[in-house]
């Protein structure tokens, strides 16, 4: 039951650090709806034009619409605001905006920051109700000692003043029952992408496939193993070249598969000295940076992707893949995992760093009877109940319980 009236709009705000790629699509979408009249804040521009991502190591501009579709502000700042610290960027003026715009509910995504924290304050203050969503979950790195401590008090404090939990997913919903808050109050708003963009991209043709293939010079005959994403240590790409290596010493030369790593950063150096030294280094590609629309094509050429993060609080880029209907194995740190990697039926979950484990999982969806095309059908189902319809579902549910509460009282 609804206990709000849908011809009646419901001002929304939504407060993020900067526009995000992955978050376009789906406040478009939000905007769209009848009965919520959204305003997008946003700390910093500095994703709109051209900037430099550390951890990638280059300059880049995304390649995908930012802005389109739905109403936005940003809000201004003392000195630069391309530097994010935990301090940083110094904003003003989301009082006059709320204020001013009457909103009802200001959505805040994340809580590492003075910002973030004095808006929720604010908000409190206006009577504005609060929805929080955010990427903790309890696989992830916290903090130990008097530090975890008082992180914990603090914490459990702030999210007393919040309205509502946005969860992303099992492990961050865990997260917050965790502080003690209630089921009633957390709703699933889980990290998407555009899946119907990333399945019709990845769906080459035979020709587009031969062309890539040519491109970077494989064979047809064997398959692909992709690893894409930043080249830092967190991301232990290099687990899975260490399982790489495991598995060409059981195998046959013309039966190894191509392997492939699309992404930049400081451990691809390193990679790729290692790479060299081995008897099947004319078999490993780093192909370097691919922007958005460029990526679906390599998701579409592979036959397994891999994960191998640890600390990773969700990995967008296994919502990707599962779009062109492949295997997925991630590590026991990608915070996806429980929600999206069903082990054995579209794909496997390893310990984290154990590349034996994973040269095992490899070996079974690439050298062995296992039916590898039998999981990627299985990816594309799950990935297709995995969407922005859920996540507008979601956001609908939390409103409706703020309405319901208020009738309620």
């Amino acid at each position: 039951m609804n206990y709000y009236d849908k011809k009646k709009l419901t001002k929304l705000a939504y407060l993020v650090s900067h526009p995000i790629q992955y978050q376009a699509p789906l406040l478009k979408i939000i905007s769209n709806q009848e009965s919520i009249d959204l305003t997008v804040i946003f700390r910093s521009d500095i994703s709109t034009g051209q900037f430099f991502d550390k951890e990638f190591g280059l300059s880049m501009k995304w390649d995908t619409p930012m802005l389109d579709g739905y109403n936005y502000v940003f809000l201004r700042s003392i000195g630069s605001s391309h530097k994010f610290t935990f301090f940083r960027p110094i904003n003003f003026g989301l009082l006059s905006i709320l204020f001013k715009r009457k909103i009802d509910i200001l959505w805040i995504h994340g809580w590492g920051s003075w910002f973030q924290i004095y808006a929720i304050f604010i908000a409190r203050i206006l009577g504005i109700k609060v929805f929080i969503r955010g990427e903790s979950n309890l696989k992830i790195t916290i903090s130990k000692g008097l530090k975890g401590v008082i992180k914990r008090i603090f914490l459990r404090i702030l999210f007393r003043m919040v309205n509502c939990f946005l969860a992303i997913g099992t492990l961050n919903r865990d997260y917050y029952k965790s502080y003690g808050i209630k089921d009633d109050i957390i709703f699933m708003v889980p990290y998407v992408v555009d899946n119907k963009f990333f399945q019709h991209a990845s769906k080459l043709p035979e020709d587009s496939k031969e062309k890539l293939r040519h491109e970077h010079v494989l064979d047809s005959n064997r398959k692909v193993i992709l690893f894409a994403s930043k080249m830092i240590a967190r991301k232990r790409a290099i687990d899975l070249l260490q399982a790489y290596f495991l598995l060409s010493d059981k195998c046959e030369f013309q039966s190894m598969p191509y392997l492939l790593f699309v992404g930049d950063g400081e451990s691809r150096e390193q990679l790729e000295l290692l790479s060299r030294k081995h008897s099947c280094s004319e078999l490993i590609r780093y192909l370097g940076f691919k922007n958005q629309t460029e990526l679906p094509k390599y998701f579409g050429l592979c036959d397994v992707f891999v994960l191998p993060s640890e600390d990773e609080p969700w990995g967008l880029i296994v919502n990707e893949a599962m779009n062109a209907g492949i295997p997925i194995i991630v590590s026991d740190q990608v915070g996806c995992g429980p929600d999206l990697v069903k082990h054995g039926s579209n794909g496997f979950i390893f310990e984290t760093g154990n590349y034996h484990q994973l040269a095992s999982y490899l070996d079974l969806l690439l050298l062995q009877p296992c039916s590898a095309e039998s999981f990627g059908v299985k990816s594309i189902g799950a990935i297709n109940q995995w969407g922005y319809d859920e996540d507008v579902l979601g956001i609908n549910k939390a409103i409706n319980y703020i309405y319901r509460s208020k009738y309620e009282i």
